[in-house]
């Protein structure tokens, strides 16, 4: 009886970690997320990953991208330590060999053996969009975020990052969209603390899902790495939990604006991708918006990863807010009505 009573003590911690991962639903679990860059992983390659906790690897096939746990199921070695040969991935620890649809087709010390059905590893949803892989750990319908600028051919357009960052992935997106900061942590280039005013704003819900603020006026030194001085007009769109965007004009009406998308590693650590679009008629190069965003993200990073708390506070009672703040306000709200729990308290 006690040596029974000692067992279940014993399991009783493990069982409640299972029950925890299995009872666990996360709204950012049913969306897509940029995890690695296209470039990063040519046909007949593997590539370890970790998105929202869980350890994947990816590798390319005949038929595309493909993302699974990054687990054998025979020893649990790291399938990502393994290799591609004629378009099935083969685990370094044993050589179980598993097809493009995560079947186990092979054993190698059994080669008379059919391996069981069961041997199967359940794939997550993934795909390539503007020159990343996304991936979903969920039931995610549709593409990823819509972005008609990639195949706008009368803009030019570029990839910045990702940025790591120790921080939580609420937290870094909504620094993307706090335009209070500009004037502060962004002098000399997105802003002057000799002009920090920020003018009253409307935030709107978008009919298709999210929020919009329009017509944000800002004053800036250098707005577009082309060190022209100008006031120029934000336009900021919350697109899903983790992905936004704006738009600005300033003189001549030309267009400049990013995508931005976080990947959330971890609760505390994430990674920031960022897609530039600008009218190619400024002359600006990719190599001088990438030098651009640079700076400013250098700028960035040092005070997104001193936040406390690291996890962002839902509940608005937690934190001041200022009329200024009225996008990330809406912002917090919806992850709340969404029901976002990971990188948030």
């Amino acid at each position: 009886m006690r040596n029974g009573m000692e067992r279940r003590g014993q399991l009783a911690p493990l069982v409640r970690k299972l029950l925890w991962k299995v009872t666990m639903r996360d709204a950012l679990l049913d969306e897509w997320h940029p995890i690695a860059a296209s470039e990063e992983l040519p046909e007949g390659e593997v590539l370890a990953a970790s998105l929202l906790g869980q350890e994947l690897v990816l590798w390319r096939g005949t038929n595309g991208i493909h993302a699974w746990p990054d687990l054998c199921l025979h020893r649990g070695a790291r399938l990502s330590l393994g290799k591609v040969a004629q378009s099935c991935l083969h685990c370094p620890y044993h050589g179980w060999i598993y097809s493009e649809e995560g079947q186990c087709v092979a054993i190698p010390a059994h080669p008379g053996v059919r391996p069981p059905q069961r041997a199967h590893i359940l794939p997550f949803p993934a795909m390539e969009r503007y020159g990343a892989i996304w991936v979903s750990l969920g039931t995610c319908p549709g593409n990823p975020p819509s972005f008609p600028e990639w195949d706008d051919l009368s803009l030019a357009k570029t990839r910045c990052g990702p940025y790591g960052v120790n921080a939580s992935a609420p937290r870094l997106l909504e620094n993307f969209l706090d335009v209070g900061h500009l004037p502060i942590v962004h002098q000399g280039i997105l802003g002057d603390p000799r002009r920090p005013e920020i003018p009253a704003y409307r935030v709107e819900r978008r009919p298709e899902g999210g929020w919009i603020a329009a017509d944000i006026p800002v004053w800036q030194p250098d707005p577009d790495g082309s060190g022209q001085a100008q006031t120029v007009s934000y336009t900021y769109e919350i697109l899903r939990p983790l992905v936004a965007r704006f738009q600005k004009t300033g003189e001549g009406k030309k267009r400049y604006g990013i995508l931005a998308a976080v990947h959330p590693i971890g609760p505390r650590e994430s990674a920031l991708w960022m897609w530039h679009f600008w009218d190619p008629e400024k002359g600006a190069t990719a190599e001088e918006i990438r030098a651009h965003q640079e700076r400013v993200f250098a700028q960035d990073r040092p005070v997104v990863e001193s936040q406390r708390p690291e996890l962002l506070p839902l509940d608005l009672q937690v934190e001041l807010h200022l009329p200024s703040d009225r996008l990330a306000i809406a912002y917090r709200r919806w992850l709340a009505e969404l029901g976002v729990g990971f990188g948030t308290a």
